[in-house]
């Protein structure tokens, strides 16, 4: 046993990690990042790392060869002991950053770069970089890098005088990327970058010499309402910073989470345990800028999920509240002011619809006053909606015609044979000992009022009641001393023919005494409120009290409604339709009924606009 166990102990080693094959390493990380865009904003970032107060980028092609070029007035690159720019040092040590050796020793504050591989991102642009920069000398010194190509090239370059800042040319582009053009150049560096240019007051530039443009790169400005005094973002790595806005909700309605200025994530819903309201909701838009989340070196454009990332989930909890509050806050405005332009649509479609149909059918909208009718005995008075003062109200008079006036009337003006008779008003509520007029109105089957060689009789089907006449075409009736259903016929002769029609009389013990007797069925056309039933199997039902149709939010139907506001609007008129029908036809026939809920939604969804 003691044997093995000195064999096993002589077998155990231990050891460095070590790349095998440097130039293979270099491949990878070269073409570790995937998005030319990403690689331009590389190259950017370094001339604001070397405090640049201008960059301009410019697009072209020269000598049939598409190149792009990045020019700043920055501080150059480094120099080596003998007053050159320091080429070497960047060829040589890739992986280890200048930057990250400042950022050590505290002189690296503003400095965004740490992992010393963004200069190889150019292999995703084009086949060779040339890097020109300025000695101690005056002189301009270039080196020169290819595309799979582990040489590198330094020369001096003749140049009439030595420029200020660096140089950076690419070319010729890679086929693929070509027809990116520099307004899509713009911007994206306008996101990508915003922070960084806004703070550092920078002028970044784009010249497209293909399109023969000129853009100016602004920080990108977002929309909507910016948040104030939003709660803390702290973690035991750091403090985090938020600017977010409340807007409307889009599809670019993202939170971008960046780091130092520079995004990183475009949309922050798309992290792990971030994938929830509010980063989900688009009514949110901005930045959270999180300085310790490390990033990961090659696509730079995603963070290692560490404990500074946990630790900063953990710390967005107050703020996702307080903006889920916020979004509420939001939607229940946004419901109420859809619910104001939905009523307002219903409300004009069925006063537009009462231009057609007959008024005397439907005569329970408090809508407007109709003008006199000659020879009706009384006038039927609408007034105006209080609950919609404000909206225009049509004309709803549909008059019976008026006599004729001409000295000669034409063929079409005389009526024909009796076809249909109604009775005004069809429904109508009463009180106790109250009398109302009730007139019959013969038409033929164009809707032309019949007035020769006709015969009435009037009676009571049901109920009590008196009717002070039975054998005119107008009629008093009185109603009894308690509270009854009546149902109220007429009979119209002309010669062989014979049509009958009904009216509903509701006999209460009181009405309310602000509406007049002439009104006292025509309530107006009511509002609509939301009560959530769900599991319940009732839609909706009409509150007299309050005048108003309840609907059932929680019904599946209204719920599947709920996928469109068009769709939502059209059911909620057929509950307005199925209310008032069953409401002002109390006590007919079912198939009566169907036949008028038919008649009233085709005209009103008719006259329903979507806006």
């Amino acid at each position: 046993m003691t044997e093995v166990r000195t064999r096993v102990a002589k077998g155990s080693e231990r050891g460095k990690l070590r790349i095998g094959d440097d130039w293979n390493a270099i491949r990878i990380i070269a073409l570790s990042q995937s998005n030319p865009l990403k690689a331009i904003a590389e190259f950017v970032e370094n001339s604001i790392d070397a405090h640049a107060q201008n960059i301009v980028i410019t697009r072209g092609r020269e000598h049939g060869e598409h190149y792009l070029k990045v020019t700043d007035d920055g501080d150059g690159l480094p120099r080596g002991p003998n007053g050159l720019p320091d080429f070497k040092y960047v060829a040589t040590h890739i992986c280890d950053s200048i930057k990250r050796h400042l950022k050590s020793n505290g002189d690296g504050n503003g400095i965004q770069g740490e992992f010393g591989i963004g200069l190889l991102s150019f292999w995703t642009v084009g086949d060779t970089l040339s890097m020109t920069s300025k000695g101690a000398d005056q002189r301009a010194y270039q080196m020169t890098m290819r595309r799979g190509d582990p040489r590198y090239a330094v020369s001096a370059r003749r140049a009439l005088f030595a420029e200020q800042g660096t140089e950076l040319r690419i070319s010729p582009l890679l086929e693929g990327i070509r027809t990116l053009s520099g307004e899509k150049i713009q911007w994206y560096l306008a996101s990508e970058l915003r922070d960084r240019i806004r703070g550092g007051q920078l002028r970044v530039t784009v010249v497209d010499r293909l399109a023969r443009k000129q853009y100016q790169v602004e920080p990108r400005q977002f929309e909507g309402r910016l948040l104030h005094q939003l709660p803390a973002v702290r973690s035991s790595y750091g403090e985090a910073y938020a600017e977010l806005y409340l807007t409307e909700p889009t599809e670019d309605s993202r939170v971008a989470l960046t780091r130092g200025g520079t995004r990183v994530i475009a949309d922050i819903s798309a992290l792990p345990g971030l994938e929830r309201s509010p980063w989900k909701s688009r009514y949110i838009q901005g930045l959270v800028d999180v300085p310790y989340l490390i990033l990961t070196p090659g696509t730079r454009s995603g963070i290692v999920h560490d404990e500074h990332y946990a630790a900063f989930v953990d710390s967005l909890a107050k703020l996702e509240a307080h903006l889920i509050d916020l979004i509420d806050a939001q939607q229940r405005a946004e419901e109420e002011q859809a619910n104001r332009e939905s009523l307002r649509a219903i409300q004009r479609a069925f006063r537009e619809a009462m231009l057609i149909l007959p008024r005397e059918e439907y005569d329970w909208f408090d809508i407007q006053s109709r003008p006199q009718d000659p020879g009706a005995g009384e006038t039927l008075q609408r007034g105006v909606n209080p609950t919609d003062s404000n909206e225009e109200v049509a004309s709803l008079s549909a008059a019976e015609p008026k006599g004729e006036t001409s000295p000669q009337r034409r063929f079409f003006d005389y009526a024909g044979p009796l076809r249909t008779v109604v009775i005004s008003p069809t429904t109508s509520t009463l009180a106790v000992k109250q009398s109302r007029r009730f007139r019959a109105l013969p038409r033929d089957r164009s809707g032309r009022r019949v007035q020769e060689d006709l015969t009435f009789a009037w009676g009571i089907v049901e109920g009590g009641g008196t009717l002070l006449s039975t054998s005119d075409q107008e009629v008093g009736f009185e109603a009894p001393d308690s509270p009854v259903l009546v149902r109220l016929s007429v009979t119209v002769s002309q010669r062989d023919i014979r049509c009958t029609a009904e009216a509903l009389i509701t006999v209460t013990d009181s009405l309310d005494i602000s509406m007049g007797a002439s009104v006292v069925n025509a309530r107006g056309l009511p509002g609509y409120t939301f009560e959530r039933a769900a599991g319940e199997l009732w839609r909706s039902r009409f509150d007299a009290d309050r005048n108003l149709i309840v609907v059932n939010s929680g019904h599946r139907d209204f719920v599947f409604a709920t996928r469109s506001r068009v769709l939502q609007l059209r059911y909620l008129v057929r509950l307005f339709v199925k209310e008032l029908v069953l409401k002002n036809f109390a006590g007919m026939q079912a198939e009566q009924i169907a036949d008028r809920m038919i008649e009233l939604s085709l005209y009103v969804e008719e006259k329903l606009r979507f806006s």
